[in-house]
């Protein structure tokens, strides 16, 4: 494959990423930084920012290790703007914006730990992957 990987992560990645320093979440962002860039959308972004504002959270994120997901997402990220298909085929609805994301940004993989996405893998050619499969799998 030629070129940098454009990968989607669902939230719960990104923030069990941001958790749990040696885990696999953790070792997958920091794959995805080295290899590629993350495509971002505003629902994701707003997903993400509705999450680590939990007040459950709180006491687990300080302020700085927020800060730095942020600037790791803006400065390695791809904003896809424009979504160019709505898309209603995964089990939990909330979960098709990152479908369309991958679509509209034309992804390599979606890296998730989610079952209700981890069920279409394959999506549409796109490879679904668990952190521990995104690790393994090859790109080449």
């Amino acid at each position: 494959m030629s070129g940098e990987l454009r990968l989607v992560f669902d939230t719960n990645t990104l923030v069990s990423a941001l958790l749990i320093a040696d885990s696999k979440p953790r070792e997958a962002f920091s794959k995805a930084l080295d290899e590629g860039k993350l495509l971002l959308s505003p629902a994701v972004l707003d997903e993400l920012n509705e999450v680590l504002r939990r007040p459950k959270l709180r006491p687990y994120i300080a302020p700085q290790e927020r800060a730095w997901l942020w600037r790791e997402l803006i400065g390695n990220g791809v904003f896809v703007e424009a979504i160019v298909e709505e898309i209603a085929e995964c089990r939990d609805p909330r979960d098709n914006k990152f479908l369309e994301l991958a679509i509209s940004g034309k992804a390599d993989a979606i890296v998730t730990g989610d079952a209700d996405l981890l069920a279409l893998n394959p999506f549409r050619g796109i490879p679904i992957l668990s952190p521990a499969d995104f690790l393994r799998h090859s790109f080449s």
